[in-house]
C-alpha cells in the first residue's frame, strides 16, 4: 500500500490498491439524479477517473475545473469525478460553477468505488485524491495515488495517459 497522509498525518486506506495492467474493478456509485452508475456504463470508452475528497474544497474545485476544461479536448474519453459528496451537493456545485464536460458521481452510499480502488480513507470516510485511466477494454493504464491528500495530482501525466489509451 502506498503511504498517504492528510494534512501531514498518516491515514489508512481501505481496500486493495489498483496497479497499471490490472483489470479495472467494478463499482456502483450514484449520479446526480440518484441513478446507479457502474464502470460498464461507459464500456468501450477510455475513462479518466478523477477522485477528490470533497468537491467543496479548494484543491478539489481546481482539480474538477481543470479536468472539465480538458474534457472537451479529449476524443472518446469520458471524464468522471468521484467523491463521497451527496449527489445533490455535486449537482448544485456543478451548476454554480458551469461544470458540464464531465460527470460527477457520489460514492457516499457504500464506498463501492473507494474500497474497490483502495482510496477510501478509514479515519475520515472520504476518498483519497487519486487519478485512474481505464482503457476501452477495461484495463487500467494509469494510476496516481497522491501521497498528500491536500496536494494536486499530476494533471499533465494523467491527461497524456488518457490521450494515449484506446
Amino acid at each position: 500500500m502506498a503511504e498517504v497522509t492528510f494534512k501531514g498525518n498518516p491515514v489508512k486506506l481501505i481496500g486493495s490498491q489498483v496497479k497499471v495492467g490490472d483489470a479495472a474493478p467494478q463499482f456502483k456509485v450514484l449520479a446526480n439524479d440518484l441513478s446507479e452508475v457502474t464502470l460498464d456504463d461507459s464500456k468501450g470508452k477510455v475513462r479518466l477517473i478523477s477522485v477528490v475528497p470533497s468537491i467543496d474544497t479548494g484543491v478539489c474545485e481546481q482539480q474538477t475545473r481543470r479536468f472539465n476544461e480538458e474534457a472537451s479536448k479529449l476524443d472518446n474519453v469520458e471524464v468522471l469525478t468521484i467523491s463521497v459528496d451527496l449527489p445533490f451537493a455535486q449537482k448544485r456545485w456543478c451548476a454554480a460553477e458551469g461544470i458540464d464536460n464531465l460527470q460527477t458521481l457520489s460514492d457516499h452510499r457504500d464506498l463501492s468505488f473507494g474500497t474497490n480502488y483502495g482510496v477510501a480513507i478509514e479515519e475520515l470516510r472520504l476518498l483519497s485524491r487519486s487519478i485512474f485511466v481505464v482503457d476501452s477494454s477495461d484495463k487500467v493504464t494509469y494510476v496516481e495515488y497522491v501521497p498528500e491528500v491536500t496536494d494536486h495530482p499530476n494533471y499533465d501525466a494523467a491527461l497524456e495517459a488518457a490521450r494515449n489509451a484506446n
